[in-house]
């Protein structure tokens, strides 16, 4: 849609429901594409002639809050209060909603403006409404608990009886909406209970393992074990003919783990007997392009890789070797990580119905809109044939923003048209058929000068690639600290080829890195001389801001130091050295997802293995907490997950092209025992609100090894942690 497009009267139209109830469609810019092209949020309130208010929440519910969050934003601007409210779910449509995505932490920073702007909009056309009726002007009026007030006349009107009138009225111009003010917020900034909480609470069924529709079939898939495998026979027949089973399908697929590698469906009224039933298939599978692929294989090559020549420069500033030549220390150090898989607690699953040259899909996915692509290709269906329900999402960390099952199940769905089906997986599948983080293998090198000061930062990071380009989510930014705070930088990157399917795990790519770097200077700190928070902040130390890439705000050194100063105080590091033996502190910082985050972890050995007792965060996610509760547990979750990553024995381990993990007790995740005390404090500064799904996990884990080293003195360089890497 272009600028010009973006009118008066486009920005919000309203029209009279049944009943005398008003509906407002609203169409907000939210902010400019890279190509200039603006983004449009849709949303919808509807005004219910008692006064109840309905506020349409247009994103995927994954645990994230932005159920709960994006409405409070309306009803804040709105004038409502939240007990008016009712929520409801919409479905999935870029054209009508905008975008609907959930995933990188994106969806405060993007909807912070628009969002709130959409409330208001509302409200000035009901206060517009009043004023004509009053003969008043309308900056004279106020608005509380949908009602529209006059101080000077005493004169009331709800806004169902304000509804007739303002649908009649022209839409204000957005340049022209007085948003409220933080200091009279009411309902931004208090702590709200999920919408979905009590649903969940009670075992209600909102997911999309409990969608069930008259006359459905269970369906369950079987693909080869070895990534990219293809069928070479199978007994179709004979599981055709066991009891219970209504078809057994082959599914084609593309060749590629977005739309699904081929497979055979097995459908009954119950998935007890298809997963039965899927027993009994015997296939012969061609597995001679894939089998190659094994974590031994993975090792040996990156091994030889870190010590060549590198396939390709990430960033290159100063003269590296000059720098090297010329340090008065330098320290080096080899540090790896394994693949992971994302475990949801909610197996892969979708419903879909073809019917009449279209399809409907009831999904529990972050990424809506590229499904619906992956569909159309699939079913060589117009975009518009596909409609897409949303369901509650039970876990998703990156996992569903992969849409395969969705592409399987319309797949299905298509060759038995008229009748519902339902793709579900079980666990071993989910672990077995996921899109991996991507392990990786880095070779540093820092130099320091006689005054101890790093002056040269060298990473060789061996990983995956294609082409000469990095999977997905194996990438490193340019801007990879310590780049931009010291002259002379080499980041450089070499790949390997694998079959492995890999994909965005919570906090993508900085879930790694910044245990490896964050460790390694700990390392490099300690041979200056100093501890790492001293480091960062004599790195951190000039103002600046530093460029982070296209529609990224800056990376503010003043915030860096502001949240390591808070997680210093907070975590009580002044004290650290007289901790008893076999306990320790360490310490990470780490930007990524616009958040700054400073941890503090407090670490003691005990039976051979690091229990963590406390961690202190301290984050810098700009001017407003929106939600205090749903970001508490934002902050929390993220670190309880990314000591899981590092302590309960998570890794995906690959033999002839399969994973060998099936379940999770092969790849655990941490227990409530072990989960430690965990204390947040937010410093609120003069910036954009941001998002809190992912920034808060990366630094734990460099703050993991960290307070380790310092109990034992055992460096951890390698993940998962094992009784052995202390012994």
């Amino acid at each position: 849609m272009s600028a010009a497009i973006l009118s008066r009267r486009g920005f919000i139209s309203a029209s009279l429901l049944a009943g005398g109830g008003l509906l407002f469609d609203l169409n907000v810019p939210l902010a400019r594409a890279a190509d200039g092209t603006p983004v449009i949020l849709t949303a919808f309130i509807r005004i219910l002639p008692d006064n109840r208010v309905v506020i349409g929440a247009k994103n995927a519910e994954i645990g994230q809050g932005a159920k709960t969050m994006l409405p409070m934003m309306i009803a804040e601007e709105l004038g409502v209060d939240w007990s008016q409210v009712t929520i409801e779910q919409t479905h999935a449509d870029a054209k009508v909603f905008g975008g609907q995505s959930a995933g990188g932490s994106r969806t405060t920073p993007r909807e912070w403006l628009p969002t709130r702007q959409a409330g208001a909009a509302a409200r000035a056309m009901l206060v517009a409404a009043a004023a004509q009726g009053w003969g008043v002007a309308p900056e004279t009026l106020k608005t509380s608990a949908g009602t529209v007030s006059d101080p000077q006349s005493g004169k009331s009107a709800t806004y169902a009886s304000l509804a007739a009138a303002a649908a009649k009225l022209p839409a204000p111009d957005p340049a022209t909406l007085k948003l409220t003010e933080p200091a009279d917020f009411r309902i931004i900034g208090q702590s709200v209970v999920g919408v979905d909480t009590p649903a969940i609470v009670a075992g209600k069924p909102l997911f999309g393992i409990d969608f069930k529709l008259p006359g459905m079939l269970y369906a369950v898939l079987e693909t080869c074990p070895a990534f990219g495998g293809a069928i070479k026979s199978a007994n179709l027949d004979e599981v055709k003919a066991l009891p219970g089973i209504a078809h057994v399908l082959t599914i084609k697929g593309d060749g590629t783990p977005e739309s699904g590698f081929e497979g055979i469906a097995i459908l009954s009224k119950s998935w007890w007997s298809a997963n039965q039933a899927r027993d009994a298939l015997k296939i012969h599978w061609d597995v001679s392009a894939v089998s190659g692929f094994s974590t031994e294989s993975y090792a040996s090559q990156a091994a030889a890789k870190r010590k060549g020549k590198a396939d390709a420069d990430i960033v290159r500033t100063g003269d590296i070797d000059v720098a090297f030549a010329s340090a008065a220390k330098t320290v080096a150090a080899d540090y790896d990580y394994p693949f992971l898989a994302h475990g949801t607690l909610e197996p892969q699953n979708c419903t879909a119905l073809f019917k009449d040259g279209a399809v409907e899909i009831w999904a529990p996915t972050q990424n809506p809109e590229n499904g619906r692509g992956l569909v159309a290709k699939a079913l060589n269906l117009p975009p518009d044939k596909i409609r897409i329900n949303f369901t509650r999402i039970g876990g998703g960390f990156g996992r569903r923003l992969m849409n395969d099952y969705m592409v399987q199940a319309a797949s299905i769905a298509a060759q038995v048209p008229g009748v519902p089906v339902k793709l579900l997986w079980n666990r071993q599948q989910d672990i077995q058929r996921d899109f991996y983080r991507p392990a990786g293998w880095h070779g540093f090198r820092a130099a320091l000068d006689k005054g101890g000061r790093l002056t040269a930062f060298h990473d060789h990071f061996v990983t995956f690639g294609k082409d000469g380009k990095p999977v997905r989510s194996a990438e490193m930014p340019a801007s990879e600290l310590p780049a931009g705070l010291i002259d002379n930088v080499l980041l450089e990157q070499s790949f390997l080829s694998t079959n492995m399917p890999t994909g965005w795990l919570r906090a993508p790519g900085s879930n790694a890195l910044a245990f490896v770097t964050q460790a390694f200077l700990d390392e490099v700190a300690q041979a200056a001389g100093k501890d790492l928070p001293t480091l960062m902040l004599e790195l951190l130390r000039d103002p600046k801001e530093l460029p982070r890439g296209p529609n990224q705000p800056p990376f503010v050194t003043a915030r860096a130091q502001g949240v390591i100063e808070k997680a210093l105080a907070m975590g009580g590091w002044a004290t650290r050295k007289a901790l008893p033996k076999g306990t320790g502190k360490g310490f990470a910082f780490y930007y990524s997802h616009m958040g700054y985050f400073a941890e503090v972890l407090e670490v003691a050995i005990v039976d051979g293995m690091p229990k963590v007792k406390t961690v202190w965060v301290a984050g810098d996610v700009g001017s407003q907490i929106i939600n205090p509760i749903n970001a508490l547990h934002q902050a929390q979750g993220s670190v309880i997950e990314g000591l899981g990553q590092a302590l309960a024995g998570q890794q995906i381990t690959q033999v002839a092209g399969a994973v060998e993990q099936a379940n999770y007790d092969t790849h655990p995740y941490l227990r409530i025992a072990d989960a430690p005390r965990i204390v947040v404090e937010f410093l609120k500064t003069d910036y954009p609100p941001t998002g809190l799904g992912e920034p808060a996990l990366p630094p734990v884990i460099p703050a993991l090894v960290n307070a380790i080293h310092a109990a034992t003195g055992k460096r951890i360089r390698t993940l998962p942690v094992t009784a052995e890497m202390l012994a």
